[in-house]
């Protein structure tokens, strides 16, 4: 499967806006970062597959685990990179596809400040039932969506129109 990406430039630090908005408005982390990459790059897909990204987030299902900000963007480059063939380990897309969600494994464990993509130890000290997490997933959501964004940029060979060629970095309790 071939997806046409229309966007011949963006900015990475408006896609990491619009993935932080994304969460703030209503949809999870992962829904928040499919939705983002699928309409800052104007890709032709069913809305099907935001909703296919519900059950990631929260550490997948409310479980804890699977921080569902980097969820969402292993499924948005699989999307873009991933196959379709059953031809073993050494089909080229694969081996990519790989290799890309790798690279956002372990940008997200170096850059998020607590070298996890663990939920539950992303949210140790927030009441989760009060929301206290929110600000600072709202914030790993638009991290993701920037680095995602970035490899999709670097890979398709999209200009990207930013002078700073960082996304916007906080710490708590600056998450807001």
């Amino acid at each position: 499967m071939n997806l046409e990406i229309k966007k011949k430039e963006v900015s990475l630090r408006h896609i990491q806006k619009v993935g932080e908005d994304n969460f703030r408005n209503g949809f999870y982390c992962c829904e928040a970062l499919m939705k983002t990459i699928i309409d800052e790059f104007e890709l032709d897909v069913p809305e099907a597959v935001i909703a296919m990204s519900s059950g990631m987030a929260v550490g997948v299902g409310k479980s804890g685990c699977f921080c569902g900000a980097v969820n969402g963007g292993v499924l948005a480059l699989g999307l873009l990179f991933g196959r379709t063939e059953q031809d073993g380990p050494t089909n080229p897309k694969s081996v990519k596809c790989m290799a890309l969600t790798n690279e956002l494994h372990k940008w997200f464990m170096d850059n998020c400040g607590k070298n996890s993509v663990c939920c539950r130890v992303l949210t140790r000290e927030y009441d989760k039932g009060k929301g206290e997490h929110k600000p600072q997933c709202i914030y790993f959501t638009g991290l993701c969506a920037w680095k995602v964004a970035e490899m999709i940029c670097r890979e398709y060979g999209i200009k990207v129109t930013d002078e700073e060629m960082t996304p916007v970095f906080k710490t708590a309790p600056d998450y807001k």
